[in-house]
């Protein structure tokens, strides 16, 4: 048993939490929202009084937050407080940049502090089940210490290299995430004006080059694959807020390191649209329906 602080108990930080409670860990967890903490409770956990006094006891502590300039005001607040030699995960997604920030304040503590970014993908769905991916980045005495407690709330716990690169991993792949949604959607957008049947297009398009994630998994149509968002009315999953979150970071991110990302920066601009026209809550694979309303250059 492991003594583990979790500071964030929001959608995805609360069952992740619950796992490691459900795994036999003696978890402690914070957070600003009293439903949260009433939900956690319920879960096992030990709900604490602030986030300082949450870390006191622990060995790891995992952050699970909304923005970079989160992690970096909690972990500010909290590392007095740690304990020596203990190992800080941020799991939330932010940007590449604050996450390499969080790395050297813990360094900068001259105690033996570890710590590793390791942002996840699996939505809550992953998070519920513990089938998460988690991307991390960080040192390998970190990630191997690290590892046997992330494979507890995920499936995949993979080393992408030093401080941020998890980060760089988690914009990356969501940056592919968007763009294909969108090629999905249009390519069913056009099958219904050309008289194609959804099954007929996804018999094809799955077993063919067509072939992704986006289509075989989370077909952002009714009827093809039952479990995805489009049979339940757009509920989401991954809600538009957060890839239009994850598509913005990946822009910031080929901005300052002088990559060329035109496909992500449509993709950006398209879910920024969506967003306005009132989707935030929306599964992102709802862009179907924006798309068949689109007239013109939405821009």
């Amino acid at each position: 048993m492991t003594n583990i602080a979790f500071v964030g108990l929001g959608n995805m930080g609360g069952p992740m939490a619950a796992n490691l409670v459900k795994a036999g860990h003696d978890v402690t967890g914070f957070d600003l929202s009293p439903a949260s903490c009433d939900q956690a409770r319920a879960d096992g956990l030990s709900i604490a009084g602030s986030a300082a006094d949450a870390v006191r006891n622990a060995e790891i502590v995992i952050t699970m937050l909304p923005a970079g300039k989160h992690v970096l005001s909690v972990w500010t607040d909290i590392l007095p407080s740690v304990k020596d030699s203990s190992l800080l995960i941020d799991c939330s997604t932010i940007d590449v940049e604050s996450a390499r920030k969080a790395h050297a304040m813990a360094g900068e503590q001259e105690r033996g502090l570890l710590s590793l970014d390791a942002p996840v993908s699996g939505g809550v769905g992953g998070a519920k089940g513990a089938t998460l991916t988690f991307m991390a980045g960080g040192a390998k005495e970190a990630f191997d210490r690290a590892e046997p407690i992330l494979s507890r709330m995920g499936k995949k716990v993979v080393h992408c290299g030093q401080a941020g690169a998890g980060q760089a991993a988690k914009i990356c792949n969501n940056m592919i995430l968007g763009i294909s949604m969108i090629g999905v959607a249009e390519a069913f957008v056009l099958g219904e004006k050309l008289g194609l049947s959804h099954q007929a297009l996804f018999d094809v398009a799955s077993t063919s080059s067509g072939q992704c994630w986006s289509l075989t998994t989370y077909c952002p149509v009714p009827g093809p694959v039952p479990t995805s968002p489009a049979n339940n009315g757009y509920k989401p999953g991954f809600a538009a807020a957060l890839m239009l979150k994850d598509l913005k970071l990946a822009q910031e991110a080929a901005l300052a390191s002088g990559a060329s990302t035109p496909l992500g920066a449509e993709a950006a601009q398209l879910y920024a649209l969506f967003n306005g026209a009132g989707h935030e809550g929306d599964d992102f694979s709802g862009i179907v329906n924006f798309l068949r309303g689109q007239r013109g250059d939405p821009r």
